[in-house]
């Protein structure tokens, strides 16, 4: 099941970088999705990519909320912060884990640092004295 995950995965990421639905393009996809390397995914995988796919379609409310939000009210403050990466994810799970804070207006993912960590850049409220 997860394998099917992570083509999907590999298709979706294909168009979404092509915008190109010919039907040499989707070959080209299908082809490029099964010769990149994969790994072996541990059955919990599922339930870690069932909780990410939700967390996505929650954070969609809430990208529109902060956009709202900064145009409204000013955010002058800005932060780096380092947070840690998931016990024992995968590739694909790490890729929609960055998607996920790069989805809101207020953060970005700078880097990922292989001993795992992201570096997350913040905008946010001036605090009122």
């Amino acid at each position: 099941m997860i394998g099917y995950l992570d083509l999907l995965l590999r298709l979706v990421i294909w168009f979404l970088l092509t915008a190109d639905l010919s039907v040499a393009n989707i070959i080209i996809g299908v082809a490029v999705a099964f010769l990149l390397p994969r790994r072996y995914i541990r059955a919990s995988a599922l339930k870690d990519w069932l909780r990410v796919l939700g967390e996505i379609i929650v954070a969609i409310p809430q990208a529109y909320w902060e956009a709202l939000e900064i145009m409204f009210r000013p955010h002058t403050r800005e932060d780096i912060v380092m947070e840690k990466v998931k016990q024992q994810r995968t590739p694909g799970l790490i890729f929609l884990d960055i998607f996920l804070i790069t989805f809101t207006p207020k953060t970005i993912v700078l880097k990922y640092h292989e001993d795992g960590w992201y570096e997350v850049h913040r905008v946010l409220r001036r605090n009122k004295r």
